[in-house]
């Protein structure tokens, strides 16, 4: 097993222990207010793919414009609360899968992911991004968000190192990805692979990325 397979399986551990506690772990940071208008305005119709949707917090957003919504997730117990908070809206499905391996089998008007890509290891980039596109109508759009803060205790590996310790209220370690983008070097790596996104920063921490092909 490679070292970021190990490190990803280690991640989705992280998500699945911490879903009952998540909202502790909220970044109290700057450019918060910005972030949330700018998911607001994307207010995306049709059928849309929510990649990584965790406890359904942007999923309860999503479902007010769209027509569907196929909300996906490693976490089972991410995925629970979710159903939990979304209850039995017929405009939602459901998806435990691991985003690694998981390939779409159809196409969709849009696909959304929230603090997701800093989690993406860097050998599975290209390739995260290929399954957006598999999933992506031709003229579909892309949105997405994220945010490049880690605190000084968190480096257990150093600056440079992909790789962060986050801990749950209980003192429980586990080592996870995080990639601190920034918007600019983002939105030139997309570029780069052909897809015409502006990865827009805010006066703190947090980014979005909205485009399509």
């Amino acid at each position: 097993m490679s070292d970021s397979s190990s490190t990803a399986d280690e991640q989705l551990a992280y998500y699945r222990a911490v879903a009952d506690e998540y909202e502790d772990h909220a970044i109290d940071a700057p450019g918060l207010d910005e972030l949330l208008s700018a998911i607001d305005s994307f207010r995306p119709t049709g059928d849309v793919l929510e990649l990584a949707c965790g406890s359904g917090v942007w999923t309860e957003r999503l479902q007010r414009s769209a027509a569907s919504v196929t909300a996906v997730d490693g976490a089972p117990e991410m995925l629970a609360r979710a159903r939990t908070r979304l209850g039995s809206s017929a405009s939602v499905r459901f998806v435990e899968a691991d985003l690694f391996s998981w390939h779409p089998t159809r196409s969709y008007d849009a696909v959304f992911f929230g603090f997701w890509i800093s989690h993406v290891p860097e050998d599975r980039f290209q390739l995260f991004w290929n399954l957006v596109d598999d999933a992506l109508e031709p003229d579909g759009r892309v949105f997405f968000f994220d945010d490049n803060h880690r605190t000084d205790v968190e480096l257990v590996e150093g600056i440079h190192s992909p790789i962060v310790q986050r801990e749950l209220n209980d003192g429980t370690a586990f080592r996870v990805i995080k990639i601190p983008y920034e918007p600019a070097e983002l939105e030139r790596r997309l570029r780069a692979l052909d897809w015409d996104i502006s990865v827009t920063g805010t006066s703190g921490p947090f980014y979005w990325g909205a485009g399509g092909r």
